[in-house]
């Protein structure tokens, strides 16, 4: 399980690049690592709403310095990493939405698999030892959507734009790993390299579109009612806590044993703990205290997957992670998140990272 104590030994005082620390996980993560103790320096687009989390937080309050330039732009990327000098980079600027993928496709794919090369090839010049994991998604794996749970050596693939350009992010690190990082020659790179597969996430402070939880959150905000385009989906949710948390505890052990941890790994629910989107909806209606929903399925939507349940036993033989929360927990944090109306972002976030993991 995640330590925060052992977290804390090995986060104090270093330096940790983080891409994507302007979006809703990269808000999230930028302030365990300060709690942690780390120098923390973030490289992102800039938030895309005045009420994004980021904003909410003052999170330019939280880095040692944050950077607002494009991944795409590997000049800057490529200084940026270098001169900081990173014991830590966690790579999660990405184009993360699907439907939004099928309206910009190109940009997808150059954000999320030349994006990825891009601090890939940056890590290449680096002079020292550095762990970085590079964050994808649970949609890189091919689905046939026959409800089995995937495991890290099974087929790559994609039918969105986002899913295959996660998917094609993914070839990229094996390649990169292989090449210029290949674990049986660290002792002439020292760089450790990890790709980690984790989804579904929810938690408070999540404003982007076309999700389920900020839809909830703006219609009981404005007092409309919910409405539900694919309430029989069903999605293992987790909270952001649990992937941030095995991301931290992950890249920790990395540092310490290099060779052994640096590959693949899924963290997702237990396979049993899945509930639709509609569940979701009347756990957090229930939990919120008030709303109402509506079913008013969307004609000729985008293909989106029904069902996508990953398997993470090996994340829990190796580094001994294991998901803390069920996915009814899960939703009423982020409901007791949304709902707290007396205390600011900042606060709400660090009494729940410290109810986590203390």
């Amino acid at each position: 399980m995640v330590s925060a104590e052992y977290l804390k030994s090995i986060y104090n005082g270093k330096r940790v690049f983080v891409t994507g620390h302007t979006g809703f996980k990269g808000s999230w993560l930028i302030q365990i690592l300060q709690w942690l103790g780390a120098d923390v320096k973030g490289y992102s687009l800039a938030p895309e709403k005045d009420s994004d989390l980021y904003n909410e937080i003052k999170g330019d309050n939280i880095c040692y310095s944050s950077v607002i330039a494009d991944l795409r732009d590997p000049q800057t990327l490529h200084g940026e990493m270098v001169r900081f000098e990173p014991h830590f980079v966690f790579h999660l600027a990405a184009q993360a939405l699907v439907r939004r993928s099928y309206d910009y496709p190109l940009d997808t794919f150059m954000v999320n698999a030349q994006g990825t090369a891009n601090v890939l090839e940056a890590l290449r010049f680096m002079k020292h030892p550095c762990v970085a994991l590079m964050i994808t998604t649970d949609k890189v794996y091919e689905n046939p959507e026959r409800g089995t749970a995937f495991k890290e050596d099974d087929k790559l693939g994609g039918y969105d734009p986002y899913s295959a350009s996660k998917a094609a992010a993914e070839i990229v690190v094996a390649s990169y790993q292989r090449s210029f990082f290949n674990p049986e020659n660290y002792s002439h790179h020292e760089k450790a390299i990890a790709a980690v597969r984790a989804g579904n996430v929810i938690g408070g402070g999540d404003f982007s579109d076309d999700r389920i939880i900020p839809d909830i959150a703006r219609a009981l905000e404005f007092d409309e009612t919910v409405t539900l385009r694919n309430p029989h989906s069903t999605r293992p949710w987790q909270h952001v806590l649990e992937p941030l948390g095995a991301y931290l505890l992950l890249a920790a052990k990395m540092s310490e044993d290099p060779i052994k941890y640096s590959t693949a790994f899924n963290f997702g629910p237990t396979p049993e703990d899945v509930l639709t989107v509609e569940d979701l909806t009347k756990i957090f209606l229930e939990r919120f205290g008030k709303g109402s929903y509506q079913i008013i399925p969307q004609e000729n939507a985008p293909h989106e997957a029904k069902l996508l349940v990953l398997d993470s036993n090996k994340a829990e033989q190796m580094i001994g992670w294991k998901p803390k929360l069920n996915a009814r927990q899960a939703i009423e944090m982020t409901a007791d998140w949304y709902a707290d109306r007396e205390h600011s972002a900042a606060d709400k976030c660090l009494e729940q990272i410290k109810q986590y993991f203390e």
